[in-house]
């Protein structure tokens, strides 16, 4: 962490965040907490962690990047 006041102390935070609420939860609707709790589970798990396109991964999914990376 950096030093107080800097803006980029919780940048990847705020900018999955925001992925989070644009791609899966803006304008939808659930019917209960299990429905919510489901969407963000299925989100991080299957969209943004697998198969989102990563800027730190010289944009590869993880599972690509992962896949092709030398031992």
């Amino acid at each position: 962490m950096s030093g107080t006041s800097n803006c980029y102390d919780n940048a990847c935070a705020k900018s999955f965040f925001h992925s989070l609420k644009v791609e899966a939860i803006h304008g939808e609707s659930f019917s209960s907490r299990e429905t919510l709790r489901r969407t963000v589970f299925e989100y991080i798990e299957v969209k943004y962690n697998r198969t989102r396109r990563q800027s730190t991964n010289s944009y590869f999914s993880p599972e690509v990047f992962e896949a092709t990376k030398v031992v």
